[in-house]
């Protein structure tokens, strides 16, 4: 049996906003063509360049986590590794991205659509 991950799916209000947010923090591209899924208002992706998937659902009503209040616990939170943290942090901020904690090195942040991710260090 074979077996593998399809992709990452965030739940999120506007999908392909949320997927051209991740497009400038890891490159990639966004809905590109593929036979696993259609694409429409309510689904978005985005290929990125080690062959990952991040898919992005629409979820009306969503209710996006608040880290680290667990009444709305984060329910993933994405690792993303940088070789240079400072100038990933302003990317992401200059894409609508929020800082929830400054850990010195590394730093979590909060994207457009509330959930928590984390920049680290290579």
């Amino acid at each position: 049996m074979t077996r593998s991950l399809q992709c990452i799916v965030l739940d999120c209000p506007r999908p392909r906003e949320l997927a051209a947010f991740y497009q400038a923090l890891l490159g990639g591209e966004v809905d590109r063509a593929d036979p696993r899924w259609s694409l429409d208002d309510d689904w978005s992706t985005l290929h990125l360049p080690d062959g990952g998937v991040l898919g992005f659902q629409r979820a009306p009503g969503h209710r996006p986590p608040r880290w680290p209040d667990p009444a709305r616990p984060q329910q993933l939170h994405l690792d993303i590794a940088v070789d240079d943290v400072a100038a990933a942090e302003r990317d992401a901020l200059a894409n609508g991205a929020k800082v929830l904690r400054d850990e010195g090195d590394w730093g979590v942040y909060e994207d457009p659509a509330g959930h928590p991710f984390c920049l680290v260090p290579e």
